[in-house]
C-alpha cells in the first residue's frame, strides 16, 4: 500500500511528494498543434504544486530517444504508441501521474494501450483535445502545416494521413473555445472526481 513519504527531486530542492494516492495515465490525443502538450504542462504545474508525482511524456522527446529510428508508417506509429504506453503504465502502476500528450492517430493503437492498463488494474484516462484542423493549421506551432502545404513533407496527421477521433473519450476538450487554464482545470476536475488528483 503506498504511503506519503518524502522524496528528493535531485534536479531542484527537496520536495515532499505524496505517494498515498494512485497513479494513472492521462493520454491526451489530438491533431498536431491541438494544444495537447500545453494543456499537459499546465496540468502538471498544478499537480506538482500539490506535491503530486507527475511526469509528462512528450511525444517529440520520446521519438528522439525511446523511438529513435522509427518512421511514420502505420506500423512505426503503432510501435511508438505501444512503447509510450508501456512506459506510462509502469509509471502509473508505481504511483505517478503520467501525462501523455501524444497524437496516437489510430484507434486500435490507443485501444491496445487502454487494454494494457486494464489488464494490470492501472487507471487510464483518454482525453481528446478536439481542436479543428483549421485552428491547428493557424497555430502551426512547429511549422508542420506550412511545410506540408509547400510540399516539403507528407503524411501529416489530419491532413494527408488519417486521424481516427476517439468515439467515447473520458473527456473532450475544445481548446479553441477556452483558455489553457480552463482546459487544464476541466481535466483536473475529472481526475478529482475519479480520486486521481
Amino acid at each position: 500500500m503506498p504511503s506519503c513519504t518524502t522524496k528528493t527531486d535531485t534536479r531542484t530542492t527537496p520536495v515532499a511528494y505524496c505517494t498515498c494516492r494512485p497513479g494513472a495515465t492521462i493520454w491526451l490525443t489530438g491533431l498536431p498543434s491541438a494544444g495537447k502538450t500545453t494543456i499537459a504542462c499546465e496540468l502538471a504545474r498544478v499537480l506538482r504544486s500539490e506535491n503530486r508525482r507527475v511526469e509528462v511524456l512528450d511525444g517529440d522527446e520520446i521519438r528522439r530517444f525511446l523511438s529513435a529510428g522509427l518512421g511514420f508508417s502505420r506500423a512505426d506509429r503503432n510501435t511508438n504508441v505501444q512503447r509510450i504506453g508501456l512506459v506510462a503504465e509502469v509509471l502509473a502502476r508505481n504511483g505517478v501521474l503520467a501525462l501523455v500528450p501524444v497524437i496516437a492517430p489510430y484507434a486500435d493503437s490507443r485501444a491496445a494501450v487502454r487494454e494494457r492498463h486494464r489488464a494490470t488494474g492501472t487507471a487510464y484516462v483518454e482525453v481528446h483535445v478536439a481542436t479543428p484542423v483549421e485552428v491547428c493549421s493557424e497555430r502551426d506551432v512547429k511549422g508542420l502545416y506550412a511545410r506540408q502545404a509547400a510540399g516539403r513533407i507528407s503524411g501529416l496527421t489530419g491532413v494527408d494521413d488519417p486521424y481516427e477521433e476517439p468515439e467515447s473519450p473520458d473527456l473532450r476538450i475544445d481548446s479553441q473555445a477556452q483558455s489553457v487554464r480552463q482546459s487544464a482545470t476541466a481535466l483536473y476536475t475529472l481526475l478529482t472526481e475519479r480520486g486521481l488528483a
